[in-house]
């Protein structure tokens, strides 16, 4: 079968960092097939051209159970094929059983992207060759209304309130969209940006906070307070350090934000930023 860049064969050594890894940056499909059942073989050729028709918004994977088969039903419970799974952050998001039809599998894959603007491309053209932010917002929010199931309009819109300094109103857009959707690393990377600003407008200023820090050690919300402070003023490695340090001491600080504060960051500055390394290690460490 011809490769291409969004079709990849995953087996037990590769798995993890196919799938699980690539999981973290947007969808992946693990399609767990038989080269000796048909309907897998008639299915295989519909998934290939839904991967390269989203052309990279999901990586698909071809799990072969004649090879693998072991791994696929005891770490994942596949007793038939054709099955596609759905990973996300590492997890199994969704799983669609036999040969379905193309709109089924586009329906649960759209769940998890975000589809082409269409009047969203419109609007943000014209507001880049007008820069009328208001009326730009205006016309996304009528898009909206208009078809509600196109996530990628509220997304725009959440950028140009970004733009004009409504961190609030975007942060509550963003956290309106599903679960699956505010997955994508586009979307989280927004969201925290979103928050982290809202958190730094709020926070006293840096030497309150780290007074505080030191006569309080386990204070999170002084420290997640620092963090935003430090993200907003271009500090990373002090933001980092301050998330990381309430990953070693409070899990359960909001549902885990040291971690997934950290994890924003690496997605907002790239994994080929010195630091994201760096503190990936320390991360990895710390949640052993």
């Amino acid at each position: 079968m011809a490769k291409s860049p969004y079709i990849a064969d995953v087996n037990p050594a590769n798995f993890r960092t196919l799938v699980l890894e690539n999981s973290g940056k947007g969808p992946v499909l693990v399609y767990f097939w038989s080269p000796r059942a048909g309907p897998c073989m008639m299915l295989m050729p519909r998934l290939v051209q839904l991967a390269h028709e989203y052309a990279g918004k999901f990586l698909l994977v071809l799990l072969d159970t004649d090879q693998h088969g072991r791994m696929a039903r005891e770490e994942y419970g596949i007793t038939s094929v054709p099955t596609v799974k759905f990973f996300r952050q590492g997890q199994v998001a969704h799983t669609i059983h036999g040969a379905e039809s193309d709109a089924e599998f586009r329906c649960a894959i759209d769940k998890f992207v975000a589809r082409p603007g269409g009047a969203s491309q419109v609007v943000l053209s014209a507001f880049c060759q007008q820069g009328n932010v208001e009326q730009a917002c205006s016309l996304l929010a009528k898009a909206a209304l208009d078809d509600p199931d196109n996530f990628q309009i509220p997304v725009d819109l959440a950028k140009l309130l970004l733009l004009k300094g409504d961190y609030v109103q975007a942060e509550h857009l963003l956290l309106a969209l599903p679960e699956e959707v505010r997955d994508d690393a586009e979307i989280s990377t927004l969201l925290t940006h979103a928050g982290f600003i809202r958190i730094a407008q709020d926070a006293p200023d840096i030497e309150t906070l780290e007074r505080d820090i030191a006569a309080e050690p386990n204070n999170s919300l002084a420290r997640y307070q620092l963090s935003a402070v430090k993200l907003i003023g271009d500090d990373c490695a002090g933001a980092m350090e301050q998330l990381l340090e309430i990953v070693r001491r409070d899990r359960s600080f909001r549902d885990d934000a040291g971690r997934n504060g950290l994890i924003a960051i690496f997605n907002m500055v790239g994994s080929e930023h010195e630091l994201v390394g760096h503190y990936r290690a320390l991360l990895t460490e710390a949640l052993r």
